[in-house]
């Protein structure tokens, strides 16, 4: 009697299980065509600035993937670790453009 009674709570979790997981992905996949929409409406010009500015993002970032990579479990510990190093690119990417830009409107030495 005890298993049976059992079964419909493990369906009912498991239902709720899979119904996070589906939102999970659709919020990811949304934001994914939203940032993709929003990086192609921006000019050009405002582009180096916007990375600049992108790098204190991508800390918080780091902070959210170092979490994720201690969360435990294998799955999380990956995709944690693969989060820390493309946060860590897009942040060394961002203040070697900056440093470039700044270095593009110093004044030259005579």
């Amino acid at each position: 009697m005890m298993i049976t009674a059992a079964i419909p709570i493990l369906a009912a979790g498991d239902a709720a299980m899979t119904m996070s997981i589906q939102l999970a992905i659709t919020v990811f996949v949304l934001s994914m065509l939203l940032g993709l929409e929003i990086i192609t409406k921006v000019p050009t010009t405002l582009h180096t600035p916007l990375m600049s500015g992108s790098n204190a993002i991508s800390g918080i970032t780091i902070i959210g993937a170092l979490l994720a990579a201690g969360a435990g479990g294998w799955l999380g510990a990956t995709f944690g670790v693969i989060a820390v190093a493309a946060a860590m690119i897009n942040v060394i990417g961002g203040y070697l453009v900056t440093d470039r830009m700044l270095r593009m409107f110093k004044r030259k030495k005579r």
